[in-house]
């Protein structure tokens, strides 16, 4: 299974008995043909449109039969919306998240919260440790030893009582405002030596991300509205609510659980992603194109990007909690159904996806 990408402009995407049939028109710029490319719906998990591209009714609905979400993105990469099937059936499940919600339950949300927090600096500091085999760098030493200490102080935070009037500002002095220092402090730390695991000069310098400044921060704003969409999907797929959230505060059209649970595989998805493409020289400067300061990808290096993008979501590893081995793909199905089994009392807490 994986994810169907339209990123030629002006497509065409027809069903043809059990087959996607994309009709791309010929582009003189480009100096490219007309062609037409089949596809096996029964190979789709996932259709990701950028742009202009068309699908005709019996597609569609022959995709939302199958449980195929389909979701619409600008030219650049600009998340627009998405069309899915009808809304998981588990109405329990939805209870028990918007019960445990900050709203509701402050001490009980913390409690998730820790995780999802846990799971991100973990797999920073592994991404960190595992590039510094080769690198040898005393700052990058200095950096995981630094986010191991926020981790520690991290799972050393208890709850408090404090309902935070407002979940995106906490009081400071509250075991959420404590919670939400300490993860910017160990994001600090990551990215603060994350230009000396790349091996090319690419102009990044801190994390920037409306613009991005930088190819690197172009990357890696692009690689997370992949991701989101890809959590998205299997929050729904679970059944669970995507615009309640546990660590991310709940605003009007923010689909705060999904920006919760992708927070995990960020390094270990993307920002991997990332570090391979420059280091090995599959991107480089000639791939993105700045317009007033912002960077962005151009065709080729968005192809590219994608086509990395998949591999990884492919790859199998050993499931940390589990012990078998999975894609990264089904990780993030896999934590997210953890999530509602400890929502709905069936574990005693959520355990985030961290490797080593």
């Amino acid at each position: 299974m994986a994810t169907l990408y339209l990123t030629e402009q002006r497509s065409l995407v027809r069903k043809d008995g059990d087959t996607l049939v994309v009709q791309i028109p010929a582009d003189k710029e480009r100096g490219t043909e007309k062609r037409r490319v089949r596809v096996p719906m029964m190979k789709v998990e996932q259709v990701v449109v950028y742009g202009d591209s068309t699908i005709t009714s019996p597609a569609l609905l022959a995709l939302l039969e199958q449980g195929v979400d389909v979701c619409f993105l600008s030219y650049h990469g600009q998340f627009k919306g998405r069309l899915s099937r009808d809304f998981s059936k588990n109405g329990g499940l939805r209870i028990a998240q918007h019960r445990h919600a900050v709203v509701n339950d402050s001490d009980r949300a913390l409690l998730a919260a820790k995780g999802f927090v846990r799971g991100k600096l973990g797999n920073m500091r592994t991404i960190l440790l595992r590039a510094n085999r080769k690198l040898g760098d005393t700052s990058v030493k200095e950096a995981a030893r630094a986010v191991a200490r926020v981790i520690k102080q991290v799972e050393a935070l208890q709850p408090d009582g404090q309902a935070p009037p407002n979940p995106s500002r906490p009081q400071a002095d509250s075991a959420w405002g404590s919670l939400l220092g300490l993860e910017g402090n160990g994001t600090a730390q990551y990215f603060g030596v994350f230009g000396k695991l790349l091996k090319r000069d690419m102009g990044f310098s801190k994390r920037a991300r409306r613009p991005p400044t930088d190819p690197v921060n172009a990357l890696l704003s692009y690689g997370y509205v992949l991701l989101g969409n890809q959590v998205a999907s299997a929050v729904s797929l679970v059944g669970l609510d995507p615009y309640v959230g546990f660590l991310h505060g709940s605003k009007y059209g923010k689909p705060a659980l999904a920006l919760d649970l992708m927070e995990e595989f960020r390094p270990i998805v993307v920002d991997s992603i990332v570090l391979t493409l420059i280091n090995t020289g599959a991107i480089q400067a000639g791939d993105f194109e700045e317009r007033l300061g912002a960077f962005r990808l151009t065709d080729a290096g968005r192809k590219t990007f994608l086509h990395k993008y998949e591999d990884r979501l492919s790859t199998s590893i050993r499931h940390p909690t589990f012990g078998y081995s999975v894609t990264y793909r089904k990780a993030i199905e896999l934590q997210t159904r953890l999530l509602g089994k400890w929502l709905v009392g069936e574990i005693p807490e959520y355990v985030p996806f961290m490797v080593r």
